[in-house]
């Protein structure tokens, strides 16, 4: 990220999306679409380690979560991967298929939504959680990077926020897909690395004088 403005973790979010079994795992209902690229980029172990430095430097942690009630009465089938859904019997609230795997699992303090749409700000809290926490950039992780994760850049950079794409922390149907994805998001976010993200994320924490220090110059 040389030559970026850093990001500072007190202003910022990490959105990671559809960490969920029907989604990314080997058993789940999407496997035949998904599975295959999640292993092939070691998509897992890689967002493990990005939500635990970004948890450990500050930055506000977002799970959103495709889901539905029982009947799917809040899904509108005119998106093909949204009719499979229905087709599939997959990701309803309160199954195992919908939710977040062990590898990745929220924590106490992290805010976890729902979508029923591709993007995870269509429909959800997610706006008014982030401006409630006077969050200005959103950092953007998941699967899949054409569909939910691109949806959800796109409309946080019209909604105003700094919009990162986390490249190596995303995946899709192909590698293709997924690097084709990147370039069309290139237009309106950042796209870094984890080591980029990080990096950035370590060097503004290092900057921080010491809670000791900041009582003191505060009683002066």
């Amino acid at each position: 990220m040389a030559g970026q403005q850093e990001i500072k973790p007190g202003r910022t979010a990490l959105v990671a999306i559809d960490f969920q079994h029907d989604v990314v795992g080997a058993g789940g209902a999407f496997a035949d679409l998904f599975h295959a690229e999640v292993e092939r980029a070691n998509l897992i172990p890689i967002a493990t380690r990005l939500l635990g430095e970004a948890r450990a430097a500050g930055v506000k942690i977002v799970y959103s979560r495709g889901a539905f009630q029982p009947g799917y009465p809040e899904l509108v089938p005119n998106i093909p991967v949204l009719s499979q859904v229905a087709q599939y019997g997959c990701l309803v609230d309160g199954t195992a298929g919908a939710a977040i795997i062990d590898e990745v699992a929220p924590h106490r303090d992290d805010v976890v939504l729902t979508h029923h749409r591709v993007s995870c700000f269509h429909g959800t809290e997610l706006d008014v959680v982030l401006r409630g926490a006077s969050i200005d950039t959103v950092v953007v992780a998941g699967v899949a990077t054409n569909l939910a994760v691109e949806s959800t850049a796109r409309a946080g950079a019209d909604l105003g926020y700094r919009t990162v794409v986390v490249s190596d922390a995303c995946s899709t149907t192909s590698e293709t897909a997924h690097n084709a994805s990147l370039a069309s998001m290139a237009m309106l976010a950042e796209i870094v690395t984890i080591d980029d993200l990080l990096a950035t994320l370590d060097r503004h924490t290092l900057k921080q004088p010491p809670l000791i220090a900041q009582r003191a110059q505060t009683c002066e």
